[in-house]
């Protein structure tokens, strides 16, 4: 065989190698950058939780939880909002008439 050929051939391999090398560390590439971003969301989003946290939705200031009964309430020091977790108020107007009064009279504390 000719070395011209041989060099032709093995120029065609490398280049054919190379080439999926390439691809390969392309796809590694993308692969990390997308877990990088899932973590960076993460982190963002926990941080906006923590940031968040226990915070009035209305006025921005602290609230306190406060447990009536089985339903633990949140409520604002300032502005005096109440606010209910997923499916509390619907625990409480499940209630009996006399519990739901019950109930809102140890809210407002008559």
């Amino acid at each position: 065989m000719p070395d011209d050929t041989r060099q032709k051939m093995e120029d065609q391999w490398f280049a054919r190698n190379e080439e999926e090398l390439l691809r390969q560390a392309r796809r590694e590439h993308e692969k990390r950058m997308q877990e990088l971003t899932a973590l960076q969301r993460e982190g963002e989003e926990r941080q906006l939780r923590e940031l968040h946290y226990l915070k009035c939705p209305k006025c921005g200031h602290d609230m306190t939880v406060t447990r009536i009964d089985t339903i633990e309430i949140e409520q604002c020091g300032t502005c005096h909002g109440v606010f209910f977790d997923r499916g509390e108020l619907d625990a409480l107007l499940l209630k009996h008439a006399a519990e739901r009064r019950g109930f809102f009279r140890k809210l407002t504390g008559l």
